[in-house]
């Protein structure tokens, strides 16, 4: 099953909008995991399993884990979320960018090294740069847009001249060129900040049913009425609403998982009530 067939059939098999992401900080771990030396695949495992039905996808940090040498255990964490809990896609979240050959090894490395489903690039190298991913058809390709750092605007809110005359914001051009011609293999999808709801309303009117990635709920500030109504497609779902610490450390004890678990399900339903 191919990245955007699986998410749509999450979307409605789960009745959820919700991803999870997936950012282990050791530091933050419940006490008794802190000495583990295998700490960081069992608390995103415990977590994965408490949540897996409440999801439409997981989003590993790829940084999470290499700043702790623990590559072994994303690796481990993805083929686990493939065996245990199948249907559900995982976005590895790297933002890779760069061109050529350097371009095919990250997408190498997202798609056969770590058996990713989709994964984050950065487009502002241009259509070539994006290219050597595009070219895996079965795999999602997740664009950055307008994303949730109020420093996005330094570039992403920038007026550029459009080929038909008039002008246009830099996020806007990067909307419009992905919903159409970049994505010829259907597999294409754009990060969209719940922080800029009038700019995720803009993104949904230029791509139609193109599925967003919306991180910036939760820690972030992002107010869940306004991002889904902003952004939810004609059939009400074309959304991945993320959420990272506030799900992950909603508790520090032994029971963490649960406490992640209702954490979930209550940002799950909060989203469902105005779809």
């Amino acid at each position: 099953m191919n990245f955007t067939t699986a998410l749509a059939t999450a979307w409605q098999t789960r009745n959820s909008l919700l991803c999870v992401g997936l950012d282990p900080e050791p530091a933050k771990f419940p006490a008794h995991l802190k000495d583990e030396p295998d700490a960081i695949f069992r608390f995103c495992r415990e977590i994965a399993d408490a949540t897996a039905d409440l999801v439409c996808c997981f989003k590993p940090q790829i940084a999470h884990f290499a700043a702790n040498r623990a590559e072994d255990a994303l690796e481990r964490l993805i083929a686990h979320i493939h065996a245990h809990h199948p249907g559900t896609p995982v976005i590895l979240d790297a933002k890779r960018g760069d061109i050529g050959s350097t371009a095919e090894q990250y997408a190498r490395e997202a798609f056969e090294r770590y058996q990713a489903d989709a994964l984050t690039v950065n487009p502002y190298l241009g259509r070539d740069s994006v290219e050597p991913y595009l070219a895996h058809a079965d795999k999602g390709v997740v664009l950055l847009c307008r994303t949730s750092n109020p420093g996005g605007s330094d570039l992403q809110a920038c007026e550029v001249a459009r080929e038909s005359g008039g002008t246009e914001r830099l996020y806007e051009r990067v909307a419009r060129l992905v919903a159409t011609s970049w994505n010829r293999n259907g597999n294409c999808a754009l990060v969209v900040g719940a922080t800029f709801p009038h700019e995720l309303a803009r993104v949904r009117e230029l791509t139609g049913d193109l599925p967003l990635l919306v991180p910036g709920i939760g820690a972030q500030g992002g107010d869940i009425e306004a991002t889904v109504t902003a952004g939810r497609s004609n059939a009400g779902s074309g959304l991945m609403i993320s959420s990272s610490r506030a799900i992950l450390y909603a508790g520090s004890g032994e029971d963490f998982a649960a406490a992640s678990r209702r954490a979930a399900l209550e940002t799950r339903d909060a989203i469902n009530l105005w779809r």
